[in-house]
């Protein structure tokens, strides 16, 4: 599916557009209601006690259960991922998830997905979008520079990008997100509030991954500081304490966040739990 094409998907009931509300699964999986749509970010189900894969013979025990089963999701419009890695994409969802659900994601990822038999990935090159269309609901996904690591294990990870969903219209977006996807501070970054301005909800990936002692997820400090740069209303922290691998808490963001004094509101969720918006649809 090339990216200039709009998805169309059938017409169903009326909804509420202005709502939203995300529902934290675990990791960085989690269900997004808003503007008409239900979208599932880098679907992770692995059980506690279960091993992400993380490659070349790397492994990370899972800490944590997530809150839903991918039988007890909801029907799901499309998936924003990340990147295809195992604590994001794992061996439950290549298994049983829809395999013709459309799946947004970086070009590496997609190659990835159709080997695995999935026949609706759309790959996205940095600032490039993809509009997904239900009746009057519109909502613009596009791809947003990311860092997944320094050199030298960039080469060994894949890519990954972060993402904006602009819900509602073709002018001014009637509320905006940012997924920040696996990523450190980089200079990217800046020039997301330069082409975005006027975020409304920032989903921040944190964790403080290290493999080989090198940081590969923004620690508490770093996600702050990208707060400070892309500025949104407001934020959910997400990719936390649920990997062996982590080593950056959420006490340690709560801390970094009271101290830092940020203008942002920042929501936090455990697994299961919601938050709740109004978007202006």
């Amino acid at each position: 599916m090339h990216p200039d094409e709009r998805i169309e998907l059938p017409a169903g009931d009326a909804p509420d557009l202005g709502a939203g509300e995300l529902l934290f699964i675990g990791t960085a999986t989690v269900l997004i209601r808003c503007g008409g749509f239900s979208i599932l970010t880098d679907p992770n189900f692995l059980h506690r006690g279960d091993h992400a894969k993380l490659g070349y013979g790397l492994r990370s025990k899972r800490l944590t259960e997530p809150a839903l089963s991918i039988d007890q999701l909801p029907p799901i419009d499309f998936i924003v991922l990340s990147h295809h890695h195992g604590d994001h994409f794992d061996e439950v969802a290549a298994r049983d998830l829809d395999k013709e659900i459309p799946i947004i994601t970086t070009a590496h990822a997609a190659r990835k997905l159709r080997r695995q038999g999935f026949t609706r990935p759309v790959a996205l090159e940095t600032w490039q979008s993809k509009v997904v269309v239900r009746g009057p609901a519109q909502v613009r996904i596009s791809a947003l520079p990311a860092k997944h690591a320094p050199q030298p294990l960039r080469t060994m990870l894949p890519p990954v990008m972060g993402s904006m969903l602009d819900f509602g219209g073709d002018g001014t977006p009637a509320f905006r997100l940012y997924i920040t996807g696996d990523t450190l501070l980089h200079d990217g970054l800046r020039q997301i509030p330069e082409r975005y301005p006027d975020i409304d909800l920032a989903m921040i990936h944190l964790g403080g991954t290290k493999i080989l002692g090198l940081l590969l997820t923004m620690d508490a400090a770093q996600g702050v500081r990208a707060l400070e740069i892309v500025g949104p209303r407001a934020a959910v922290p997400i990719h936390y304490d649920d990997y062996t691998i982590f080593g950056s808490t959420l006490e340690d963001f709560k801390t970094a966040v009271t101290d830092a004094s940020l203008p942002t509101e920042v929501h936090y969720l455990d697994r299961g739990e919601t938050h709740r918006f109004r978007t202006g649809v």
